[in-house]
C-alpha cells in the first residue's frame, strides 16, 4: 500500500459515531444554513482563542479575502506577504483588487523575513499579510511596530497554524483580525471546505458578517454594500465544533510524530529537519525538510511505495498568473531556492508509527545510496 503525506481515514474510523452524529444533529435541527451550529462554533472558536468574535466563512480563501476587505482593503491598495506559501494568500489579495507586494523569507525557518517589510512600505500599503507557515509563527514584533508607525492592518493567514503560539499568545490573536482554513488537511479539519475569521473588532465582526451574507445585514434581500456568498456550512460547523474540543489532542499527536521524525533523522547532516523559533510552540501542520537533491529523493522514494507533496515547488511570483506584477526570476532568492529542495513527509496525528518508521528507513536508506 501506498504511504501518503495525508490520510484521514484512520481517523475517520476512530471518530466516525461523533462525525456521524454531527451530521445527525444538523439535519434534525430544521435549520440547514447559518443556524445553530455555526453559532456554537463561533462562539466556541472565539472563546479558544480568547477574542470576542469569530464569523465562519465558506473556506480558508475567503477567510482572508473578507478579512482584507473588512479592515478597508480595496483596488488601488497594497498588502505585503510572502510568495513562499500557497497561492489562494495571494489569490485573496488579488480578489479584493489590492496588489500584492512580495518580500523573501528567511533560510533558518522558511518564514517571511521581517527585516525586508520596512523598505517594501510605500503610500499605497494599507496592510501587512504574515503566513504562519507549516506550523510556527512568523516573528510579529517587527510587524506590530511597523503597523503602528504607519497605520496599517495586520491580517495573520494561520491556515496552516492552529493552536500554535508565539511568546504564549495563539496564532490569530496578535493583528487586527486572522484568517483559518478549515480544508481537511489542516489542524482543525472539517470534511469539506470551511474557514473562519476572528477579530476583538465589533466594525471588523459587522463588516464581515454582511460581506460573508451578500452585503446585507439585519434587512434581508436589501444589500448594504457589495458582498459575497461565503457562508460556512451547518454539517461543517457541526463537525468542527466536536473537532475542536480535540485540536489540543491533535496538536500534541503532530508534535509526537515530529520527535520520533527528530529521532530518526535527526543524526542526518544533508537532510534539513524543521527548526522550531525562540518563543514559538510549532503544530507541525506539514513537515517540510531540505535536500539539494530533492527530486531525485521523491523518485527514488516511489520505489518503497512512498508518495510524498512538496510545500510549494512554485514560488507564487513565478507563476504566469502573477506575471503582471513584474517580478523576475532572482527578485526572492531565498522562495526560489527552497521551491527545489523542500519536501514534505508524512505527518498527520493518526500517522500509524509503523507507516511512520517506513519513511524514517526509506529515506535513510535513499539518501544512503546517493553518490
Amino acid at each position: 500500500m501506498t504511504t501518503y503525506v495525508w490520510n484521514y481515514l484512520t481517523e475517520y474510523e476512530n471518530e466516525r459515531k461523533d462525525i456521524l452524529d454531527a451530521v445527525e444533529t444538523v439535519f434534525d435541527s430544521g435549520q440547514l444554513v447559518l443556524g445553530a451550529s455555526v453559532r456554537g462554533f463561533e462562539e466556541e472558536f472565539a472563546a479558544y482563542h480568547g477574542v470576542r468574535h469569530c464569523a465562519g466563512v465558506d473556506n480558508g480563501t475567503n477567510a482572508i479575502k473578507l478579512a482584507l476587505q473588512a479592515v478597508g482593503v480595496g483596488p488601488g491598495d497594497e498588502v505585503i506577504t510572502v510568495s513562499n506559501t500557497a497561492a489562494p494568500t495571494v489569490l485573496a489579495i488579488d480578489g479584493t483588487g489590492a496588489t500584492p507586494v512580495f518580500v523573501d523569507v528567511r533560510e533558518e525557518d522558511f518564514l517571511m523575513d521581517t527585516d525586508q517589510v520596512a523598505a517594501a512600505i510605500t503610500p499605497r500599503t494599507k496592510a501587512l499579510l504574515p503566513v504562519h507557515l507549516y506550523g510556527q509563527c512568523v516573528d510579529m514584533a517587527p510587524l506590530k511596530s511597523l503597523a503602528e508607525q504607519h497605520g496599517l492592518a495586520i491580517v495573520e493567514d494561520c491556515a496552516q497554524a492552529h493552536g500554535a503560539r508565539h511568546h504564549g499568545q495563539l496564532a490569530g490573536t496578535m493583528g487586527e483580525v486572522a484568517a483559518f482554513s478549515f480544508y481537511p488537511t489542516k489542524v482543525l479539519g472539517a470534511y469539506g471546505d470551511g474557514g473562519g475569521v476572528i477579530t476583538n473588532s465589533e466594525e471588523v465582526d459587522a463588516a464581515l458578517r454582511r460581506l460573508r451574507y451578500y452585503g446585507m445585514e439585519k434587512v434581508y434581500y436589501v444589500v448594504q454594500t457589495p458582498g459575497h456568498n461565503s457562508r460556512l456550512d451547518e454539517v461543517q460547523a457541526e463537525i468542527l465544533r466536536r473537532k475542536l474540543t480535540r485540536l489540543d489532542a491533535y496538536v500534541d499527536g503532530r508534535r509526537a510524530v515530529a520527535r520520533r521524525y527528530e529521532e530518526g533523522l535527526g543524526d542526518l547532516t544533508d537532510l534539513k529537519l524543521p527548526t522550531t523559533n525562540d518563543g514559538n510552540e510549532h503544530v507541525y501542520y506539514v513537515y517540510v525538510v531540505r535536500h539539494p537533491r530533492r527530486d531525485e529523493i521523491i523518485e527514488r522514494l516511489k520505489a518503497y511505495d512512498i508518495s510524498l507533496n512538496i510545500s510549494y515547488p512554485w514560488p507564487v511570483h513565478t507563476m504566469t498568473g502573477f506575471a503582471h506584477l513584474g517580478y523576475a526570476k532572482g527578485s526572492l532568492p531565498v522562495t526560489e531556492a527552497l521551491a527545489d529542495e523542500i519536501f514534505s513527509l508524512p505527518m498527520y496525528p493518526s500517522l500509524p508509527t509503523d507507516v511512520q518508521d517506513k519513511v524514517i528507513a526509506a529515506l535513510r536508506d535513499v539518501l544512503s545510496t546517493l553518490s
